[in-house]
């Protein structure tokens, strides 16, 4: 594949709904080391009504890195509203986004950290072992092994966001959106039968067929050293309909309200989605103002309708006390920064 044909380089971020960004933010910095501040910005959300109820919203969101790699955290509050919870605790196997990843170096070390928010270590179909805990408003991670790093004298406990678990209602339906258009299409695991790692006891003894891909990092766009590779987990169960998390709710409320996919050829991406079945469902045209960031962003949905947001960077700040801004638009999407022009975004502290 040429470097024009890279779509995708990295995950961006996960988005968060969360009553309280402020609280949440600093939560995710201690314990996953999400300490730059990329942008935070306090605007209406005038683009999402189709998935608002119709309605213009209000939000706080802050993006948060961790700076030994990984994508990010789009931590999000609705300020014109109290955001809804899941009428019920999701399920391993629910439809949408169950669980993030949370890459680690160590993962046998990490599971002492957090010794009392984790569960049991597991041996992980994906190689290695790993471990769930949840963050204090009910949000499941999982943290993995990871196999590339940006920074490796500034790993901590864990890295940033390396995937996510999702629950789809057929595999290889899923498998023609993350595989097939995303280029997330390394297959690592593909097992059906019960598992003795899933977190939740009332469906522990139910038969699911998971699927682990994989994207491996390639030094191709702006921010690709730093966000690395992407791993996703297709979960489908297999002796019940699953429920879906987001029924009855909108996007922004609580949990997890979209996977991010950092783009490098926008209108590419639009002719393959739609040629896939997968036609964008939101578009800002142009650049979208963040305020202190900026870009072209888009969502689509997967087959089960989570939503899926791709966003083409086009302004990012990289000192704003002095109002240094990286123009990508003029230099170039699929040109990789310099390591030292990366590393001034940590000058922004969360």
């Amino acid at each position: 594949m040429t470097k024009k044909m890279q779509l995708i380089t990295g995950i961006q971020q996960v988005g968060i709904g969360i009553p309280d960004v402020h609280t949440a933010k600093n939560w995710y910095r201690d314990h996953f080391g999400m300490t730059t501040k990329v942008f935070g910005d306090e605007a209406e959300a005038k683009l999402m009504t189709k998935y608002t109820g119709g309605i213009v919203h209000s939000r706080h969101a802050v993006l948060s890195l961790n700076m030994s790699g990984g994508g990010g955290m789009e931590i999000w509050q609705y300020t014109s509203k109290v955001p809804v919870k899941p009428h019920a605790a999701p399920q391993f196997g629910d439809l949408g986004i169950y669980a993030v990843k949370m890459k680690s170096h160590n993962v046998t070390h990490a599971h002492k950290k957090f010794y009392k928010e984790a569960g049991p270590l597991y041996n992980y179909i994906g190689g290695g072992q790993h471990f769930w805990l949840n963050d204090p408003w009910g949000n499941r991670f999982e943290i993995v092994a990871g196999h590339d790093w940006f920074n490796e004298k500034k790993i901590l406990t864990t890295g940033g966001v390396y995937g996510v678990v999702i629950g789809v209602s057929d595999i290889d339906k899923a498998l023609k959106l993350y595989a097939s258009v995303m280029g997330v299409n390394q297959i690592i695991s593909d097992q059906s039968g019960v598992f003795k790692d899933i977190p939740d006891a009332e469906v522990s003894g139910e038969n699911y067929r998971r699927v682990v891909i994989r994207k491996q990092a390639r030094a191709v766009g702006a921010f690709s050293k730093l966000l690395g590779g992407i791993e996703i987990e297709l979960v489908q169960a297999l002796d019940r309909k699953p429920n879906k998390i987001f029924e009855g709710r909108h996007w922004g409320d609580a949990g997890f309200i979209h996977l991010c996919f950092d783009v490098l050829n926008m209108k590419e991406l639009r002719r393959k989605c739609e040629e896939h079945g997968f036609p964008f469902t939101v578009d800002s045209g142009d650049t979208f103002d963040m305020g202190e960031s900026g870009g072209h962003f888009t969502y689509c949905e997967d087959p089960d309708g989570t939503l899926i947001e791709m966003v083409e960077t086009h302004k990012v700040p990289v000192l704003k006390k002095l109002g240094w801004y990286i123009n990508l638009k003029k230099r170039g999407t699929e040109k990789t920064l310099p390591d030292w022009m990366v590393r001034m975004l940590s000058l922004s502290k969360v």
